[in-house]
This record gives structure tokens, C-alpha cells and sequence, in this order.
């Protein structure tokens, strides 16, 4: 079978992985934690990263420190995303607000954004670069700029994708990723969020962690002791936020610091792949609108077309694995209209009755691209 994804942990990382556990180390959240958060900053260039059980759990940890921070009660939410980029603002008592996507690359209709930011004065975006695709951040940043809208990206599916130069997750307060296995890198489960504000970045390592202080550093934990009037030995059991344990391990963590030396060659295999998609399909419906000025590290490709039933059934039968566009619609999801109501939008509909995608991860051969776009052309008719 043709799969979406590969296992980017390999035999050498695993050999690397079973001759580190022969110095029996520590396994739980420690200092190669700590080495593995720095390395990811400096890759992707900002000054704090945060590693977590998940790309989700990076997704509600986020959002509540955007709510204990800033007191946030309304969030918009892209309604082509993850269930996890909807399902946080609900849990968290914010009050979603879904925004119809555009058809150049899936993410928010920059129209329709805008008279949300005017009839409703919501207090963030959650942004969501679906598949690696490349949304116009220069409008985005300026529309929540106008509004005063807290801007905050979930880059989960697009880790290593530039928008003129500047990587996606660098434009917001806040970004999440995954590291999940089949995304850009893998750490088995895991994730990160990313922050240059070292206020948000001590509410992060805290939220994590239960909400104590023994993350922060010396001198917030010492204002804390003092404003709450806390002794030092009390202070180990003192919850200062609403917290959760989305910690990750070490040993996660230590496979995540041989990934990341693997990851700029791997995005250029991504879009070498997504390059070659867009050159061999032909799909006269739609296809992805990309700016030449951008980098697209391609999660994986997506294809939407009238025909999908009889495409999809096609790769099925020659072994192509393949997935609806993500959630479809997220105002059609059961989770959502049961609290909610239906709520269709025009251009995610389209998205949800005919959209899926295809495989792309950096061990796809030029011959397993030129078979999948071959089944997917015999049927555009």
C-alpha cells in the first residue's frame, strides 16, 4: 500500500534511542526536555518552545493561557481545522465563532473574516494552515492588527512552511505543532507550543504542569512566594493557575533531537512531492492556489473535485491510502451541532461534500506520485 505517511523514526535513531537507555538516564520531563525545547526555538527562531503530550494538548494548553491571561471569552475558529483547534474553545467555556475558508488555500476567507471581526469583536483567531498550504499572512496579521484581535497559529500540519522567507508559527502570540507520528517529525506522541513573550512562556510551563511554579524561573517563582505568602517547603504543593500534566518524557524528547537535524531536508522533499502533484494532476475544478514567494512543506495533497466517491473508491482499490479534507466542515461535525445547530458556510461546504487528500511524506518516489495522479486523472471526467 501507498500510505499517507511514513515512519519517520528509523533504525539508526532507534539504535542511537537503545544506546542512550544503556546509561539509564532519566526517562520523565527533564533537562533533555529542556535541550530539546531550545534546539526547536532556535530552528525556528523564536526565543521560547514548550513540549507537550500532543499537538492538541498544545492546542488547549494555548488557549488556556490565552484565557487566563488575557481573559479571552470569544475565539474564532477556522471551519476547515482539526477537531482539536474547535473542541479546546469549547471545553474552555470560550464561545466559538467559525469562519468559512477560501478557496485559494483552504485557510480563512479573509471577507468573511473580516465581518466577523466587525459584527462580533471577538477576542483571537486561532489560525489554521490546513495541510501545509500558505494563507496570506500579511492581510491576516493586518486584519487582527485593525481589530485588535490576538492572533494565535496552529501550525501543526505545516511545520517548516515560509510565507516570503518567514517560517508559519513566527506570526502569532502563540503557535502550536505536532510531533505526532506522520507529521513533519515525530517524537511517537507530542507537541509544542512556541512564544517570544517570556510572560506567556512561565503560564505555559506552569498550565502544563499542573499549575505549580517549579518550571519558572528563580525570580517569578520568588514574587509568587511573596505576593501569595508562601513558605519554600509549602510551595512544593502551591497551585498558582487552573492547571493539567500534559508533560512529555525524555525519552521523547531525545528522539525529537536527531528529528529536527532531519527536518529542513525533509520539507524540501514535501514540497518537491507537492510540486510534482501540482504539475501531473489535472483537475480543472480546483486545485491549490500557491504563491511562488512562499515554501510549502506539504503535509499532504489535497484534491477536491465532484467525482471524489468514484476517485477515492478507485484509490482504494489500488492500494492508495487516502483521507477526507480533514474534518470536512467543522459547524457540520455531530460535536458541534448538538450545541450549536447546523451551520453551513459556502465555501467549506464545498469542502466537506467534495474534498479528500492524497499521500505526500519524504520517502514518496516520483513513481508513486505518477501512479496516484494517474488514477486520480483517469476519473476527473
Amino acid at each position: 500500500m501507498i500510505t499517507l505517511v511514513k515512519d519517520t523514526i528509523d533504525n539508526k535513531d532507534i539504535d542511537r534511542l537503545i544506546d542512550w537507555l544503556k546509561t539509564y538516564p532519566r526517562l520523565t520531563k527533564g533537562l533533555i526536555t529542556l535541550e530539546f525545547e531550545a534546539k526547536f526555538s532556535k530552528w525556528l527562531g523564536r526565543k521560547y518552545s514548550v513540549f507537550c503530550n500532543s499537538g492538541s494538548s498544545a492546542n488547549l494548553l494555548m488557549l488556556s493561557v490565552l484565557k487566563e491571561k488575557y481573559g479571552s471569552k470569544k475565539v474564532v475558529v477556522p471551519s476547515v481545522a482539526w477537531s482539536t483547534d474547535l473542541a479546546p474553545v469549547i471545553q474552555l467555556g470560550l464561545q466559538p465563532i467559525l469562519c468559512d475558508c477560501n478557496m485559494k488555500d483552504l485557510s480563512v476567507d479573509l471577507n468573511h473574516l473580516e465581518k466577523i471581526f466587525t459584527e462580533e469583536s471577538p477576542d483571537a483567531l486561532l489560525l489554521v494552515s490546513a495541510l501545509g498550504l500558505v494563507p496570506d499572512m500579511d492581510k491576516i496579521v493586518k486584519l487582527c492588527f485593525d481589530y485588535d484581535v490576538i492572533l494565535l497559529e496552529d501550525t501543526c500540519e505545516s511545520l517548516g512552511c515560509e510565507f516570503v522567507n518567514r517560517k508559519l508559527g513566527t506570526f502569532g502570540i502563540m503557535s502550536s505543532f505536532s510531533t505526532f507520528f506522520g507529521h513533519h517529525i515525530s517524537t511517537i506522541e507530542g507537541g509544542l507550543i512556541s512564544t517570544d513573550d517570556k510572560e506567556l512562556y512561565e503560564l505555559l510551563v506552569s498550565i502544563r504542569s499542573h499549575g505549580w511554579a517549579r518550571d519558572l524561573s528563580v525570580e517569578t517563582q520568588l514574587n509568587l512566594l511573596e505576593e501569595w505568602n508562601v513558605s519554600e517547603f509549602d510551595s512544593l504543593y502551591t497551585f498558582y493557575y487552573p492547571g493539567f500534566n500534559m508533560r512529555s518524557t525524555d525519552l521523547q524528547a531525545y528522539i525529537g533531537l536527531a528529528q529536527i537535524d532531519k527536518l529542513d531536508d525533509w520539507g524540501r522533499k514535501r514540497s518537491i512531492n507537492f510540486n510534482l502533484y501540482q504539475e501531473l494532476i489535472e483537475n480543472d475544478y480546483w486545485k491549490p492556489d500557491v504563491d511562488l514567494n512562499h515554501f510549502v512543506s506539504n503535509f499532504a495533497y489535497p484534491i477536491i473535485h465532484p467525482n471524489r466517491n468514484i476517485i477515492v473508491e478507485r484509490l482504494r482499490k489500488n492500494d492508495v491510502e487516502v483521507r477526507p479534507l480533514i474534518c470536512g466542515s467543522m459547524g457540520t461535525q455531530p460535536f458541534y451541532v448538538k450545541k450549536y445547530g447546523r451551520l453551513e458556510l459556502p465555501n467549506v461546504s464545498v469542502v466537506d461534500k467534495y474534498g479528500f487528500y492524497v499521500p505526500n511524506n519524504p520517502m514518496l518516489t516520483t513513481n508513486e506520485i505518477s501512479f496516484i495522479s494517474d488514477i486520480v486523472n483517469g476519473e476527473l471526467q
